[in-house]
């Protein structure tokens, strides 16, 4: 792991795999950190060159508490592309990190060899809901949300199933910064792409989970009716964090992807 500043922020990143492969740029889920991608990155080995970073006031990336928009943490994104000296990547995101890529698909398009957009929503009201959500953690703390999270994150089977790997996910929501995790509950919550989707010009594969409560298959539909170049694709026994529970399915999905876009 190592850590570059980007825009005065030090974000935590991590990049592997050979020199001169494409590169796949990994944004996480709100609450979670970049070793959420770990399980998934087997199925790009040897053929893809891997970059994974926290995203402010997240894990080991620095945050000021400002008020955050979706096109700041897209902005990250660029600006740590920048930093590495790399020119276009293949970018997927899940959730929040999902948010993220499309915002810099928009904007960016060139930057964006092509969009892996796993369990998000191109808006997700209400603002009062996510206001209410950051309120709570600045004064309790993420342990005040993290059981509520984790049964919106996981099926119940896997919550039975994957205890260690349930526990290490707890592990790092709770340790998140508070005030990292409210400012991008504010940004969630004033966001709206769905006019801006025409804009992104990159193949886009969209993954939900057949199970998940918080960005169910209807969000993934809404982004696929606003992006010419989109494909659907709906896992069963998957709930909202399904690049953890199923790393094998959206690695196998994101390798035929990206092997696809060349």
């Amino acid at each position: 792991m190592a850590q570059i500043a980007v825009g005065g922020i030090d974000l935590r990143y991590s990049l592997e795999g050979p020199e001169g492969a494409p590169v796949v740029a990994f944004s996480n889920s709100l609450g979670a950190t970049l070793e959420m991608w770990d399980a998934l990155l087997p199925a790009l080995s040897g053929r893809y060159r891997t970059l994974r970073y926290d995203t402010r006031g997240h894990g080991g990336s620095g945050f000021r508490d400002v008020r955050t928009e979706i096109a700041d943490l897209a902005g990250d994104l660029a600006g740590l592309l920048d930093a590495l000296g790399i020119a276009r990547a293949h970018c997927v995101g899940l959730s929040l990190g999902g948010m993220t890529v499309q915002a810099l698909a928009c904007a960016n398009p060139e930057r964006v060899a092509s969009a892996t957009l796993m369990a998000t929503a191109a808006s997700l009201p209400s603002e009062e809901t996510w206001g209410e959500r950051a309120r709570t953690v600045r004064t309790q703390g993420t342990a005040a949300l993290v059981e509520a999270t984790l049964g919106r994150w996981f099926t119940p089977g896997f919550l039975t199933r994957e205890p260690a790997t349930v526990a290490a996910v707890r592990e790092r929501f709770v340790a998140c910064d508070p005030a990292g995790y409210a400012a991008c509950c504010g940004a969630i919550g004033r966001m709206d792409l769905r006019p801006a989707l025409p804009r992104v010009t990159a193949p886009t594969l969209v993954i939900a989970g057949r199970d998940d409560p918080s960005t169910p298959p209807a969000k993934a539909e809404e982004i696929c009716a606003g992006i010419a170049q989109a494909e659907l694709v709906v896992l069963p026994q998957a709930a909202h964090l399904l690049a953890v529970e199923r790393p094998d399915a959206a690695g196998s999905y994101l390798r035929a992807f990206l092997d696809r876009c060349g």
